[in-house]
């Protein structure tokens, strides 16, 4: 299941989150999140930064797995 596809969950819950290619562009917050309450959306280059990137706003790091 990839993160577009899954059940709505709280943005920024967590600090790690994982992401599959079908997710891409990448964005913090993700599209399964809400934005009432989090920070404007902001896209990151994950593929450009070695598979791993950092939302400046929340924190959050994200990894892409295969």
């Amino acid at each position: 299941m990839t993160a577009a596809n899954a059940s709505p969950v709280q943005a920024n819950a967590q600090q790690r989150y994982e992401v599959h290619r079908a997710d891409l562009p990448l964005s913090c917050p993700l599209p399964s999140m809400g934005l009432w309450n989090s920070h404007p959306r902001v896209y990151l280059p994950i593929e450009a930064d070695g598979g791993e990137s950092d939302c400046p706003y929340c924190g959050a790091h994200f990894v892409l797995v295969d």
